[in-house]
């Protein structure tokens, strides 16, 4: 079986994943990995699949493309090749930050070059901006890797003097913790 990226993006509507997931059926090919979402009105999806060898890419993307392009869809297809399996990690501790704050151009930028000056690897990030200087409206979510040989309290102090400069309220919690926190 050959891997595959398949990414899908456009307007919004029912029938997406059910779309997708019909085609490759079809086709004979297994969805490993998936990650969708929705944001604002546009439909984001990236799909690992395990696709039969004898399966032409120009055949896949067509049969999708083809499929979604009366849904305002827009599919690449890319083969995954070794070098494009995850780096190298060295032992690391999940994570969790959150900012809140008015919005304001670079905000995801200027976490971000805090965390990667780190060498901390950023799993995940929800961003919802809803404009304006109401701080309950805007919230980022970064889902982070720490590995055990940065120091987390450096870290954290270069992150809160960064969000105190923007007048964002900042958290970091170990994953464990925020989950347990958020449940209740």
């Amino acid at each position: 079986m050959n891997k595959l990226t398949i990414t899908v993006v456009g307007n919004d509507r029912p029938g997406i994943l059910s779309a997708i997931s019909g085609n490759l059926l079809k086709l004979d090919c297994n969805i490993e990995n998936v990650s969708q979402t929705i944001l604002q009105s546009e439909f984001a999806g990236i799909f690992i699949v395990s696709a039969p060898e004898d399966l032409a890419l120009d055949t896949l993307h067509e049969t999708i493309q083809g499929d979604l392009a009366g849904m305002g869809l827009h599919v690449h297809v890319k083969p995954l090749t070794k070098q494009d399996e995850p780096f190298a990690r060295e032992d690391a501790e999940p994570f969790i930050v959150v900012t809140i704050g008015p919005d304001r151009k670079g905000l995801v930028a200027e976490i971000a070059s805090v965390i990667a000056g780190y060498g901390v690897n950023i799993a995940n990030l929800k961003a919802v901006f809803k404009g304006g200087n109401d701080p309950n409206k805007n919230i980022m979510a970064y889902e982070i890797e720490i590995p055990k040989s940065v120091d987390l309290q450096s870290l954290t102090d270069d992150l809160k003097t960064k969000a105190k400069k923007m007048d964002l309220d900042l958290s970091i919690q170990h994953r464990k913790i925020f989950d347990t926190i958020n449940r209740i």
